[in-house]
């Protein structure tokens, strides 16, 4: 505590921290803020709602996918104080667009079109196209920061502060989370004009903080910048997959968030059609999953006692699945209901179910935490220095991929009539597939142990 307390006070750490806390927190009170407004005072169809929520989460993941491979590679072999300033100024465009998307959309002023997706449809408006566009442009932003919060650290922090200063970054990032999401929840639908103004202010000041951050100048042998998207991104996976423990982790985490990706999709359309909620309800679902994540980060780092390793995965995400299956049963048991319109949150939380459906949540972020968070650690400990941006982005890339691939599941199981509810279930299988791939890492982490121990020997 007392290092982490000393590192908060200095140039070399605090303003990448608060950089990345700024930029957590305006990704999700606009991204939340977006997903609330749509789902609550556009449509009023279930399976357009749920629609619309998966295609969201596609549009902010697909740029992880695609250019990762770019962003790995500057992150190395750029000076990344640099790029976070660039990619900073650039947020303020991008969030003025996003502003005026929202005031469209909040004020009426708009243009009724009718937006063509392959075999789907759904009746849209400009702002809707306005406000998708720019979650494409944030999640390009988020791309090219996303290597560098890790790979910077080592170059600013003594050996001995790293580990707590990744402690602080990932705690910062989860309550920056917590705030945004708490506080799109009442701007969402009534004071839409007040979020709109927020991420521009937000992202005002995050360019200004950015530009406290040291210099981190590239580490090694510089190469040059290969710009072909497609060559980029496989090359990086390539090298990752040349380390079995390495692409282990990363496959393990990538279907991890598959798992979270169906479920934050389904969470907005369940709250507002099947427990008859308001927006203010989503998005507390959305707090609980940030607060067990958390939770599940400090548990097993009390568990493993600082060590990294992935001893507690399976259990861990076996138990999840187990939360996800309680999830479930209560939401299509849930008999909630309120004197008129859509429960609050204080006539929600009345409601005789709604205990047990909050713990059942709690415990599905819980539990990720405890299986995800090790795995993350793995990575960067075991990484070069100066093949840690690369790493990181090839691990974004399988990441992604995997999110949007759940991201379109659920867009087609939608498209078969699959209820939202009934989706949740699909978690719960892919819990086990999890708890198979992190018992195959935690093997090969055993077998290299006992191979390094015979060679001591």
């Amino acid at each position: 505590m007392t290092t982490a307390t000393h590192l908060l006070r200095t140039r070399r750490f605090f303003p990448m921290f608060a950089t990345q806390f700024l930029n957590a927190f305006n990704d999700n009170l606009y991204k939340t803020t977006m997903l609330l407004f749509v789902v609550y005072a556009v449509y009023n169809d279930p399976e357009t709602e749920t629609l619309f929520s998966a295609i969201a989460s596609a549009v902010f993941i697909l740029p992880f996918v695609v250019i990762s491979g770019i962003s790995g590679q500057l992150a190395d072999m750029r000076c990344k104080a640099r790029i976070i300033r660039t990619v900073k100024l650039c947020e303020i465009g991008i969030m003025s667009l996003g502003a005026l998307g929202l005031y469209m959309a909040w004020s009426g002023w708009d243009l009724a079109i009718v937006a063509p997706l392959g075999i789907l449809t759904i009746d849209t408006t400009l702002s809707i196209i306005v406000l998708l566009f720019v979650l494409l442009l944030a999640g390009c932003q988020s791309t090219f920061l996303a290597p560098i919060k890790y790979a910077i650290l080592p170059q600013h922090l003594r050996r001995e502060e790293v580990l707590a200063g990744t402690g602080l970054v990932e705690a910062g990032t989860y309550v920056a989370i917590l705030l945004g999401t708490i506080l799109a929840g009442p701007l969402a639908v009534d004071h839409t004009e007040w979020a709109a103004g927020g991420i521009v202010l937000t992202a005002i000041v995050g360019y200004t903080v950015s530009r406290q951050v040291p210099d981190a100048p590239a580490q090694g042998m510089i190469e040059p910048i290969d710009w072909n998207l497609w060559r980029s991104s496989t090359r990086i996976i390539r090298e990752s997959m040349e380390d079995r423990p390495i692409w282990y982790a990363i496959v393990a985490i990538s279907f991890f968030w598959t798992i979270g990706a169906v479920l934050f999709i389904q969470f907005p359309p369940l709250a507002k059609n099947t427990l008859a909620a308001s927006p203010e309800v989503a998005s507390l679902f959305l707090v609980m999953f940030s607060i067990g994540i958390a939770l599940g980060s400090v548990s097993i780092n009390a568990l493993l006692k600082g060590a990294v390793s992935a001893r507690f995965a399976p259990v861990s995400v076996v138990l999840m699945g187990g939360c996800v299956i309680a999830f479930y049963l209560l939401v299509k048991n849930w008999n909630g209901t309120g004197d008129a319109g859509l429960l609050g949150i204080t006539a929600f939380l009345a409601q005789p179910m709604a205990a047990a459906l909050l713990l059942a949540l709690l415990g599905i972020a819980v539990m990720g935490g405890m299986f995800v968070v090790p795995l993350y650690a793995f990575l960067t400990t075991r990484v070069a220095g100066e093949k840690a941006a690369r790493v990181i982005a090839a691990n974004n890339i399988v990441n992604s991929a995997a999110m949007v691939g759940g991201s379109l599941l659920s867009v087609g199981l939608t498209a078969l009539g699959v209820q939202a509810v009934e989706q949740v279930l699909l978690a719960a299988g892919m819990s086990l597939i999890s708890a198979w791939l992190g018992r195959v890492l935690y093997k090969v982490e055993r077998e290299e142990m006992t191979g390094a121990a015979g060679l001591a020997g």
